[in-house]
C-alpha cells in the first residue's frame, strides 16, 4: 500500500520533540536578552526576525558589546550560509514528484532540527508534502518564539539560582540535532558524517568556530558528491 501525504497537523505533532528542545533554549535566550539591556519587545524581535538559533546568543553578545550592526548581520550570514543547502538536498530526497509552489514560504522554517526531522521522515519512507513542512515549520517557529517572550517576561535574573541547568541548556540544541541525526544515518553516509565532523573540529580549533562550520559543512558536501 503506497504511503498517504501527511497533512499539516501530521506536521505540527512531528513538530513536537523540536518543541521540547526549542522552548528552555529560546527560553533562556529571553533572559539572557533582558540581562544584557534589551527590553521584551526587542528580544520578541531577534527571534521574529533573526529566527537563528543558538546564532542569536552570538549576536546578543555582539550588539551588547557594541558591535556595528552590519558586523553582528555578516557573522550570522557566515554562520547560517549552511541553511542554503537545505532546501534543495530535501526536495532532492523528496524526488522530481515533489511540489515546489509554497517552498518560498515553508522554506523559512528550515532550521538545523527541522530539516533533520523532514528529511528523517523521508528516509522513512513518508511522502513529501507542502501542508506537513508549513505545519513542521509553524510548530517550531512558535516554539522558539513564545519561549524567547517567557523568558523577557520573567526577566534577567531567572536563572541565576540555577547556574548548572543555565548552564546545560547551551548543549540541548546540538544534543537534539545529532538525536535527529542519528535517527536517519547509516553506513552509506558514515564517511560524509566523519569527514564533516573531523573538518568542523579542526576548523573550530585553529581558527573560530565559525570556520568550523563553514569548513565542516564545505567538507561534507564534497565528501558527499565523491561517493556518487
Amino acid at each position: 500500500m503506497p504511503p498517504t501525504t501527511p497533512h499539516f497537523r501530521d506536521g505540527l505533532l512531528a513538530s513536537l520533540p523540536i518543541v521540547i528542545g526549542y522552548v528552555p533554549i529560546s527560553f533562556s535566550f529571553g533572559v539572557a536578552a533582558t540581562r544584557a539591556g534589551f527590553s521584551v519587545f526587542d528580544a520578541f524581535a531577534l527571534s521574529l526576525i533573526i529566527y537563528a538559533g543558538a546564532s542569536q546568543f552570538l549576536a546578543l553578545a555582539l550588539l551588547a558589546s557594541g558591535a556595528p550592526v552590519l558586523v553582528a548581520a555578516f557573522t550570522l550570514i557566515a554562520m547560517n550560509l549552511r541553511h542554503l543547502l537545505y532546501g534543495p538536498a530535501l526536495m532532492r530526497e523528496a524526488g522530481s514528484d515533489a511540489t515546489r509552489r509554497h517552498a518560498w514560504a515553508w522554506a523559512w522554517g528550515l532550521t538545523d532540527e527541522v530539516f533533520g526531522q523532514a528529511l528523517g521522515s523521508l528516509a522513512r519512507g513518508q511522502r513529501f508534502s507542502e501542508a506537513y513542512m508549513f505545519g513542521l515549520g509553524i510548530g517550531a517557529y512558535a516554539a522558539w518564539v513564545s519561549g524567547t517572550v517567557a523568558g523577557a517576561l520573567v526577566g534577567g535574573g531567572a536563572l541565576d539560582a540555577w547556574p548548572a541547568l543555565s548552564a546545560g541548556l547551551g548543549f540541548l540544541l546540538p544534543a537534539l540535532f545529532l538525536a535527529l541525526l542519528l535517527s536517519i544515518s547509516s553506513r552509506r553516509q558514515l564517511p560524509v558524517i566523519v569527514v564533516a565532523g573531523v573538518a568542523t573540529v579542526v576548523g573550530t580549533l585553529a581558527v573560530s568556530a565559525t570556520t568550523g562550520i563553514l569548513l565542516g559543512m564545505l567538507a561534507g558536501a564534497v565528501r558527499g558528491l565523491l561517493r556518487r
